[in-house]
């Protein structure tokens, strides 16, 4: 695709969150915002009154308005959204996961490669204020846990928790160790949908490195953390706040062990222990990730989160959900 210097982006679906992708594309500069689309033409006409954007009463007129294309709609529409997009030349950002299968994945970058376009996958979580403030501290992390719960929503229950919220933390645990997965355990129980509703998963990976990633969407409260253990260090990450900190020794080793050969009385941790905050510039982390995609847009850079990464996530996301399937009937009594 030619570079667009300021791109007209529109918005296929503006359902919770398709809504503040036009919201944020709505203000964005260096952006002309092209309108919304949504199969729930009362729900695109409130969208479109509330922003004060236009609304299409069709996709393909979304799609004549349009330079590139947010993809909002719900996972099992993703492929004939995005591959209409890009049929017409079109970039296109598709949420999180990419498809709901490989097949589909395989089928939307194909038409990417066949249009020179390109696919940007919206896995938010890489723009997180605290990710960026504690990638420049992350030195060989080997043992990583993640905790991501949420209260109960009918949103997005036709999948799995798996795909719903952990594949969040697959990409970007799988991002940030950068090495291949080697082995994985997972299990998961099905609470108030014939889905998974809560899942653990167990990743092991080819430099040593293990992940213990867990996903709820039945817990009274919210709660978005993530830890990572290293040799330097411990850093711990409120995702959901865009905080952290990290923690590494302020003395060397030969000391503490020489304090404790000598019956040391107790030490103050705060003698032991320098403790960084980390913490970005407050700016949105959807309004980075649609910062991104528009520069992508213009040439200027190449998408953060690319489709082949969220094809990458979404396969892990499979696997694990396999191996929970294959869990439960193994388990179950004869």
């Amino acid at each position: 695709m030619s570079p667009v210097d300021n791109p007209r982006i529109g918005v296929a679906g503006v359902g919770a969150l398709g809504f503040h992708h036009a919201r944020i594309l709505a203000g964005l500069d260096g952006v002309s915002m092209a309108g919304v689309y949504d199969v729930r033409a009362e729900r695109a006409r409130e969208v479109g009154s509330q922003l004060q954007v236009t609304v299409h009463d069709s996709l393909e007129s979304l799609l004549e308005a349009s330079d590139a294309l947010v993809v909002a709609v719900p996972t099992s529409d993703h492929e004939s959204v995005a591959v209409a997009s890009l049929h017409r030349g079109r970039p296109v950002m598709v949420e999180k996961p990419l498809a709901p299968d490989l097949e589909a994945a395989d089928r939307i970058l194909e038409a990417a490669a066949e249009a020179k376009s390109f696919v940007q996958t919206g896995h938010v979580e890489r723009f997180n204020q605290a990710v960026l403030a504690a990638e420049p501290y992350l030195d060989g992390p080997l043992f990583v846990e993640s905790h991501r719960m949420a209260p109960f929503s009918p949103r997005s229950t036709d999948v799995a928790v798996v795909l719903d919220l952990m594949i969040h933390d697959v990409d970007l645990v799988t991002s940030l160790i950068g090495s291949s997965l080697k082995e994985l355990a997972a299990s998961g129980v099905s609470v108030l949908t014939p889905n998974v509703d809560i899942a653990n998963a167990r990743l092991g990976f080819e430099n040593g490195a293990v992940a213990n990633l867990t996903a709820s969407r039945v817990s009274l409260e919210k709660m978005r953390k993530l830890r990572f253990f290293q040799p330097s260090g411990y850093i711990s990450l409120n995702l959901a706040a865009g905080t952290g900190e990290f923690l590494r020794l302020r003395r060397g080793l030969g000391e503490l062990h020489d304090a404790a050969q000598s019956g040391h009385a107790a030490m103050d941790l705060t003698e032991i222990v320098e403790r960084i905050p980390l913490q970005g510039d407050g700016t949105e982390p959807l309004r980075r990730e649609l910062e991104n995609f528009r520069d992508a847009i213009r040439g200027a850079v190449s998408p953060a989160v690319s489709g082949q990464d969220g094809r990458a996530a979404l396969a892990v996301a499979l696997a694990i959900q396999e191996r929970i399937e294959s869990h439960v009937a193994d388990t179950r009594p004869a």
